[in-house]
């Protein structure tokens, strides 16, 4: 097993092979004025109104050079096109950051071209990078490029193993793990599955954040499996290509049949499982599900009964603290200890990275107007049209 370590608010967390979850802790000096003209900013400071972009004019207005965002792909989640890139363009933009030094790209899948775009970048006159890397190999390959010609990186949602960024921006990655866990216990006692076998899929082996994801469903439900209470019937090889993954579902289902439980770790690639099941008349609350990233898809899929819930990652949080700290580097200052409020091992240099972490949530149609409605994540009008109206209204939601 893998033993990792997490610094947070100063204190030394340990957890050795398959990691408890730790929640966000208080800033660090978050009441202390600065004695510059430097703002200081929390990581608690940000809000779905990106208000708080506006008091890192100043130092926007002292940075030099272009800020470059490199995303990874658009089909293992639309979370990439649907919220990231907008929500990074608008934290430049409401900081004062001229559209013209904003970059922000995907990869479309392909590792090349996210190294390309980054050399490219640089060239152009990129002063800091945000990458959130298709590999690790290409992360680390972008961010020694990157070193060699005095470009701070920010490893963006995914951590870069082997990599030499300087900070890293994300959620707590074990927590939604142990999110998913406890979403699909809880989804087969509400559902009342008898004899429980259970699939477990995993993400792409080569995202450490797939790494993360599996440490905490794992730490759920292995005292399951253990005990004898559910029946682990196969773990998957794992991927975040949604045709992959319903094939390799569909394979596993086509050999256990009995299967009535599955541990699924991203709404994209489990969208084609729910087709699958449906057209094998699987009746809805009947065959738990779960997934990650609150998509439009995810959601339904939760209102209509056949997803217990999905775990929503507020991105705008993600996206305002990624800019927060490429403003800091682009002006050449340290980012405040009310910002970074926690560390995070690169397993392979056996270092601790410094960042920003921020904490997900498992919504479910208890409490989706709560959260993805009140974010307005996702429009109303649209999560609730057609034949989800009844859903919704079910789920307290109206347009």
């Amino acid at each position: 097993m893998r033993s990792s370590r997490w610094f947070v608010g100063g204190a030394v967390v340990a957890s050795v092979g398959l990691a408890t979850a730790l929640a966000v802790p208080p800033a660090v000096g978050a009441s202390r004025a600065s004695r510059s003209s430097t703002p200081v900013i929390s990581y608690k400071s940000f809000t779905r109104t990106f208000s708080v972009m506006k008091k890192l004019a100043g130092i926007a207005k002292a940075g030099h050079g272009k800020i470059a965002a490199i995303l990874p792909t658009t089909t293992s989640s639309t979370r990439y096109v649907e919220f990231d890139a907008p929500y990074l363009k608008k934290a430049m933009s409401e900081a004062g950051v001229k559209k013209s030094t904003q970059i922000v790209q995907n990869a479309l899948g392909t590792t090349a071209r996210q190294l390309s775009d980054a050399e490219t970048d640089i060239t152009d006159g990129a002063s800091v990078l945000l990458v959130d890397p298709l590999t690790a190999g290409t992360g680390a390959a972008i961010e020694a490029y990157a070193n060699d010609h005095g470009v701070p990186v920010v490893d963006y949602d995914r951590l870069t193993l082997g990599g030499s960024r300087k900070y890293y921006v994300s959620f707590t990655n074990v927590r939604v793990g142990k999110l998913l866990g406890e979403g699909l216990v809880s989804c087969i006692g509400a559902w009342h599955v008898k004899s429980p076998k259970v699939l477990v899929m995993h993400g792409a082996v080569t995202d450490n954040n797939a790494t993360l994801f599996a440490e905490g469903y794992n730490y759920i439900l292995d005292p399951y499996f253990s005990k004898g209470t559910y029946k682990l019937v196969e773990r998957t090889a794992g991927t975040w290509t949604p045709p992959v993954q319903a094939s390799e579902f569909e394979a596993a289902f086509t050999a256990h049949p009995t299967i009535n439980a599955v541990l699924i770790p991203n709404d994209e690639t489990g969208a084609p499982i729910i087709t699958y099941l449906k057209s094998k008349g699987i009746k809805p609350r009947t065959f738990p599900t779960t997934g990650q990233d609150a998509t439009l898809t995810g959601l339904h899929n939760v209102l209509s009964g056949y997803q217990c819930g999905t775990v929503y990652k507020p991105i705008y949080l993600e996206a305002e603290g990624a800019v927060t700290l490429a403003l800091y580097l682009r002006a050449g200052k340290t980012p405040p200890h009310s910002l970074v409020n926690g560390k995070v091992e690169d397993v392979n240099e056996h270092i601790e990275v410094t960042s920003v972490l921020f904490t997900p949530e498992w919504v479910t149609t208890k409490n989706m107007k709560t959260t993805i409605v009140k974010d307005n994540f996702v429009p109303t009008k649209t999560l609730c049209e057609g034949s989800y109206a009844a859903e919704c209204k079910a789920a307290g939601i109206t347009p």
